[in-house]
């Protein structure tokens, strides 16, 4: 058995004025209870990860913090993206915490069962995933596109815990393996089970959103997805080599039905199945070349070794900054 942690709970915002005075005041409550009865240590805390909010959400952290120093806050220096505003934070929160849970700001995940994680931390586990039991409260083009995604995560080849996003306890030794992955292109749901040690799961059900709108609309679903499979799976490629070796065949085919034909006399004159054959070869290259391009362009982003956030200001000392450049870059305000 562990000892009680210092928890620092992980909330990257961007643009939620409107919901970040509800759900910091449950995050505290949490905490309260949570030392309350014994399970956390003093000094746990929430720290905030403003991701470049364009609505004042940064001030309302700072008023947060000024209030209670249970509130911290950092602020990146622009908007990039809420991937890496969240490993910011974490990478950030492992210094000052045993343990880590991140959560979103809207307040859909259940903030109740951050006990149900505390309790597997202290029975041993290094990482708690936080696992959606079902998608009643999301539409159904939501609910159909998410459990698509998942299923397409799989068979690709990405080891991915089954209706989990992003909410989650890692221990500080657990950041400290993750921080050893060095990707420009962060896809953590996908990371994490790749860190190893022991996990476990626990099973709530996801409300809907307290205030304001989401800011996750189907273009960045989408391109979520796809930095997921590119960035974790190379099968895409080997689809394409498939793909290739299949209309190679049908060329062959095609190519020896042609010569008997032409032989036997029996040649038909016309240009459809010319047409056909090109729209499909042209097709077939130029969806291999649109796969092949984006592997490239991940390459090519890898290669640069630009810092994956700056930090622009924080609400406390420097004491533990981490400014290693495949970590992220810092600069104080």
């Amino acid at each position: 058995m562990r000892t009680r942690p210092v928890l620092a709970i992980v909330v990257p915002c961007y643009n939620e004025r409107e919901v970040l005075p509800i759900t910091c005041q449950l995050f505290k409550a949490e905490l309260d209870d949570l030392a309350a009865k014994g399970k956390v240590a003093p000094g746990s805390h929430v720290l905030f990860v403003n991701d470049g909010s364009s609505d004042g959400t940064w001030q309302i952290i700072r008023d947060l913090a000024a209030s209670d120093p249970v509130f911290r806050g950092l602020s990146l220096s622009r908007n990039r993206g809420h991937q890496n505003a969240l490993l910011c934070g974490l990478m950030e929160a492992r210094h000052h915490a045993d343990a880590t849970i991140s959560i979103d700001c809207d307040g859909q995940d259940d903030i109740a069962t951050m006990e149900a994680m505390v309790d597997a931390y202290l029975d041993g586990c290094d990482v708690v995933y936080g696992v959606r039991s079902s998608r009643e409260t999301d539409t159904f083009f939501k609910r159909f596109s998410a459990q698509s995604f998942y299923k397409l995560l799989e068979r690709m080849g990405v080891e991915c815990v089954y209706n989990h996003a992003d909410y989650r306890l890692m221990s500080s030794r657990a950041l400290d393996a993750l921080s050893e992955f060095h990707e420009v292109n962060l896809f953590l749901r996908g990371m994490v089970p790749l860190v190893g040690f022991k996990s476990t799961s626990v099973y709530y059900e996801r409300h809907e959103r307290m205030a304001g709108r989401s800011h996750y609309p189907l273009s960045k679903m989408l391109a979520l997805a796809m930095n997921g499979i590119t960035s974790l799976s190379v099968k895409p490629i080997r689809v394409i080599t498939l793909l290739g070796v299949f209309v190679c065949t049908l060329g062959l085919i095609g190519a020896i039905w042609a010569i008997v034909t032409a032989i036997l006399g029996h040649g038909v004159h016309g240009w459809a199945s010319t047409i056909v054959i090109v729209c499909l070869m042209g097709g077939a290259q130029i969806l291999s070349l649109g796969v092949i391009g984006e592997y490239v362009g991940k390459i090519y982003l890898e290669s640069k070794h630009r810092p994956r956030w700056i930090v622009s200001e924080r609400t406390w000392g420097d004491e533990g900054k981490d400014a290693d450049s495949h970590k992220g870059s810092d600069a104080q305000a």
